[in-house]
């Protein structure tokens, strides 16, 4: 190796998705931040599953995102970096063995039509073991169950959003 060589880190790449909602982008970021816990699919994406109550979004930087159980049991799913209603989010995503992060935006298509993308990234900072450890759905990183569970969570998200009316 050269005195120029220089070893880069592995480069994971980030999970990608979205979806189309027909609705206008207020609405839809509303649905996602004032009801995720009536369409949020717990199950399987939650800690306490059957148990929780509400999932709560904190509207601010550094808000928390947490699910809050029947015993009164609260377990935090991260911490808002961003917040820039109705257009974006970004939060630190402590459900996975080293803390990642999300990144939700909400692009507006039509007055009616809204993509929702969202980004989950920094998997740099899992070991190759709990990249390929399963997560809510079989797979983990390595084998696709964290992109499948953002494809379920995003129709999920779709389907509140046109059914609640603006």
């Amino acid at each position: 190796m050269t005195d120029t060589a220089r070893v880069l880190p592995l480069q994971r790449p980030p999970i990608r998705r979205s979806t189309l909602v027909r609705s206008s982008v207020d609405h839809t970021f509303s649905v996602f931040v004032d009801t995720i816990g009536t369409w949020w699919p717990l199950r399987p994406y939650s800690a306490g599953k059957e148990r929780v109550d509400d999932v709560t979004v904190e509207p601010r930087v550094e808000g928390r995102v947490y699910e809050t159980w029947d015993d009164g049991t609260v377990v935090e799913w991260g911490r808002l970096l961003a917040w820039e209603p109705p257009h974006r989010l970004v939060m630190t995503w402590a459900p996975t063995p080293a803390p990642t992060e999300v990144e939700l935006t909400f692009a507006v298509l039509a007055p009616a039509l809204t993509r929702v993308t969202v980004e989950h990234r920094g998997w740099e900072a899992l070991s190759d073991e709990q990249l390929a450890r399963d997560c809510a759905t079989p797979g983990g990183y390595v084998g696709g169950g964290f992109t499948r569970g953002w494809t379920a969570i995003l129709a999920s998200l779709t389907t509140a959003a046109e059914q609640i009316r603006e």
